[in-house]
């Protein structure tokens, strides 16, 4: 049977996957392959429901699987952010009775969703034992992932095919945008992108050979 993992005293009623409040517990049953044992995490009926069909190769795996689901689910809500600043939507004239709730109720969703993509769960121990793949400080070495303008992913592929959904981008575009500058420089080869929105195979690639032109030409100098 699954062992029910330590829970602090401050998550006693909290989705280790979300950090939102939980009303429910998850059975991960370990496979001859999984690092861990099998375990018991508390989970909101949500993520439980996302963990049953995302079993994969091990906890950690899962967990990444459930925010990528999550992301999927809460892709409006989250483009709320990319569209807009909380500023922004406080001095907008969206006063009518359509709009006027999505003005008041926006950024409390935005926030939500953002919040929900980056819990990544207390490390996971039984009786004090941190599990394997575990270290002390909130990491695991199963971690992975990539972090832009507030929102965590499960990994830098992960943020290009958002933004790329999100504002109708040309998804390969984007990713030799990224490849090129490096995801230091993310944010500018999504700008870069949104700027060229419906561009001609033949100009993406005078675009990208233009970039690398004038970054030879900064090495030399």
């Amino acid at each position: 049977m699954p062992t029910q993992i330590d829970i602090p005293f401050d998550k006693r009623h909290t989705c280790w996957f979300c950090n939102e409040p939980s009303n429910q517990f998850f059975d991960y049953y370990r496979m001859t392959h999984t690092p861990h044992p099998s375990l018991t995490i508390p989970a909101c009926k949500e993520c439980h429901m996302l963990a049953k069909k995302n079993l994969l190769t091990s906890i950690w795996d899962c967990r990444d699987a459930v925010k990528d689901n999550l992301m999927h689910l809460y892709r409006k809500d989250l483009a709320i952010g990319i569209n807009w600043t909380e500023e922004e939507l406080e001095q907008s004239e969206f006063d009518c009775m359509i709009f006027g709730g999505f003005k008041k109720s926006a950024w409390m969703m935005y926030q939500i969703a953002q919040s929900r993509m980056n819990a990544r769960g207390w490390p996971l121990s039984l009786e004090g034992i941190l599990l394997d793949g575990e270290i002390a400080g909130d990491v695991s070495q199963y971690q992975t992932g990539f972090e832009f303008d507030g929102i965590v992913f499960t990994s830098l592929t992960k943020a290009i095919s958002h933004y790329s959904q999100t504002l109708s981008l040309d998804s390969i575009f984007l990713q030799q945008l990224v490849t090129l500058l490096g995801k230091a420089q993310f944010g500018h080869a999504v700008k870069i992108a949104r700027l060229n929105i419906g561009i001609t195979p033949g100009n993406q690639r005078r675009i990208l050979d233009e970039l690398i032109e004038d970054m030879d030409q900064g090495a030399a100098q």
